[in-house]
Formats: structure tokens, C-alpha cells, sequence
């Protein structure tokens, strides 16, 4: 199998990220992965249960383009982890207000 490209964290783009999260499917994932404690998840878990097995990896690979997430095989499993904090560094300030808007609009 191929390993996960990754782009280094100086090759994060604002579009990337900014384009990765305006879906809200994907925002709604990434969100899930951050508010893991337990370290790597598997999508599968975090995803809604009627999401397409295909339509999740497509989300997952554009979070991870888009330098977001982290993804490692183990097994026939895929882990993910949040890569917010390297964003963080890159554009102080980003995340947190995207990711709080999007908890206000689905708390009610």
C-alpha cells in the first residue's frame, strides 16, 4: 500500500484549510477527531453511520491534504489525528472561532 502524503507543516495553506473545513461534513469529522482524548481515531467511529465508506475516505483525504489530520495504517485500520496544533502555530487564531461557530450552530 502506499503511505499518506502529508504536507509539511510551512506547506499548510489558509485556502487549504480554510477550503477543507467549509464543508460541513468534514468540519463536523475534523471536529470529532479533535475533541478525541484517546490519541488516533478511526473515522469510521467518528462518522455519521449512513455516510458511504467511500464519501468518508474522500473527507478524510482532503483534511489530510489540506494538513489537518494525520493518518497512519494499523492493520487494515486507518487512525487519524488532528494536526490543530500545527495550524495553530501557522495561523494563530484560526480554528478555534471555526470550530466554536460550528458548535453553536449544532447545539440548538
Amino acid at each position: 500500500m502506499r503511505p499518506f502524503l502529508h504536507p509539511r507543516s510551512e506547506e499548510i495553506s489558509l485556502q487549504g484549510v480554510l477550503h477543507a473545513l467549509a464543508d460541513p461534513e468534514r468540519l463536523a469529522l475534523f471536529r470529532r477527531i479533535c475533541l478525541s482524548e484517546a490519541g488516533p481515531v478511526n473515522c469510521i467511529g467518528c462518522a455519521p453511520s449512513d455516510m458511504p465508506k467511500s464519501s468518508l475516505s474522500r473527507h478524510v483525504q482532503v483534511l489530510r491534504e489540506a494538513g489537518l489530520v494525520r493518518s497512519e495504517r494499523r492493520g487494515s485500520e486507518v487512525m487519524n489525528l488532528s494536526r490543530a496544533n500545527e495550524v495553530e502555530t501557522r495561523f494563530p487564531g484560526l480554528l478555534d472561532p471555526i470550530l466554536a461557530a460550528h458548535s453553536l450552530e449544532h447545539s440548538s
